[in-house]
C-alpha cells in the first residue's frame, strides 16, 4: 500500500468521471453513436459496458487516502495500453470511421493518454509503503 498523494487522487478522479460519462454515453446511446460517427455498435456498447467497471475501480481509488501501488500502476498501464490501442484499431482496417468517428477516436486516445501521465506523476508524488 501506499500513501496517495493529492495529485494522484484528483488524477485518478478526473478519469473516473471521463470514463463514466463515456460509459454511460456508449452504453446507452450505441445504437445512435455508431453511424454518426462510423464505429460499430457493438464495439461501442462493448466499449461502454467496460468503461462502467473500470469507472467503479477507478473511482473506488481516487477515494482512497491509501491503495495498493501494483493496483494503480495496472491502471496506469492500462491507461497507456489503451491510447496505444485506439491508434493501433485505426490503422488496422478493422473499422471505417468517418472522420468525425476517427476525430472521436483520436480524442478519447490523447485525454486517456494525459490519464496516464498524470497519474505517473500522481503516483511518483505519492509516499512509499505504510502499514495496513
Amino acid at each position: 500500500m501506499i500513501t496517495t498523494s493529492q495529485f494522484l487522487r484528483r488524477a485518478l478522479l478526473a478519469d473516473a468521471i471521463f470514463s463514466g460519462v463515456s460509459a454511460v454515453v456508449m452504453t446507452l446511446d450505441a445504437g445512435a453513436l455508431a453511424p454518426f460517427l462510423g464505429l460499430p455498435e457493438a464495439l461501442l456498447r462493448e466499449t461502454g459496458l467496460f468503461l462502467i467497471a473500470y469507472t467503479a475501480l477507478v473511482g473506488w481509488l481516487g477515494t482512497r487516502p491509501a491503495a495498493p501501488k501494483a493496483l494503480v500502476m495496472i491502471v496506469v498501464a492500462g491507461n497507456a495500453a489503451w491510447t496505444l490501442a485506439s491508434i493501433a484499431l485505426l490503422f488496422s482496417g478493422m473499422v471505417s470511421p468517418n472522420l468525425l468517428g476517427i476525430v472521436v477516436v483520436v480524442a478519447q486516445a490523447i485525454a486517456t493518454g494525459v490519464f496516464a501521465e498524470l497519474q505517473y506523476v500522481g503516483l511518483r508524488r505519492s509516499e512509499g509503503v505504510v502499514a495496513v
